[in-house]
């Protein structure tokens, strides 16, 4: 049986401004993204993480380069991208070029890295 392929799209720790945050870097970001990807494959999903430049251009043309290599069957968006005023230009554009390119696609969405997992079964289960 094929494995559930999940596209995982955030924003890459690189750009974020970690300020409002005290304690927060992109190192300790990129351990937990690490750890939610980990846990999905150990769950047994074929997982392709997609990490968002902080122009909504080049979100695009990277975001097209990944959905070129296949079909998925659920993408999960972080609450990174999500819920940040500073990336909603990027967040409109990943959700445009996703239904364009894979109408009637199921999205998914955590509260944090740690409720990846949950949030892509909530996906699949639609």
């Amino acid at each position: 049986m094929k494995s559930p392929r999940v596209l995982q799209i955030g924003i890459d720790p690189a750009v974020v401004d970690f300020s409002p945050w005290p304690g927060q870097d992109a190192d300790g970001l990129r351990a937990r993204l690490d750890e939610a990807g980990a846990a999905l494959r150990n769950a047994g999903f074929d997982v392709t993480v997609c990490l968002m430049p902080n122009d909504e251009a080049m979100a695009e043309s990277t975001l097209r380069q990944f959905l070129a290599d296949g079909t998925f069957d659920v993408v999960e968006i972080g609450s990174g991208l999500r819920t940040s005023h500073e990336y909603t230009l990027v967040f409109e554009r990943v959700v445009n070029t996703i239904a364009a390119i894979h109408p009637g696609i199921p999205f998914c969405f955590n509260d944090s890295p740690e409720t990846t997992l949950d949030a892509v079964r909530r996906g699949l289960a639609r």
